[in-house]
């Protein structure tokens, strides 16, 4: 597993994961500058979770990919 393997600006996946992590920055924008009711609090804090784990998710993909090779037999 090689960290360079996270920049894959042809991969689809790694624009995904930038896109999130911009959206998780204004889900922490939005939990900091609004005063939110406990409903609207639960909400995006909710959503700021959801979208980091996504986030995570994508990045671990990008990380362990092999490129291509031997991926047949893994089914994906």
């Amino acid at each position: 597993m090689k960290l360079s393997r996270l920049f894959q600006p042809r991969n689809p996946a790694f624009w995904v994961m930038i896109a999130l992590n911009i959206l998780s920055s204004a889900f922490a924008w939005i939990l900091r500058s609004y005063p939110l009711n406990p409903l609207g609090l639960a909400l995006v804090a909710g959503l700021a979770l959801a979208n980091a784990m996504l986030g995570m998710w994508f990045a671990w993909r990008l990380v362990c990919e092999d490129g291509g090779k031997g991926s047949a037999g893994r089914g994906m």
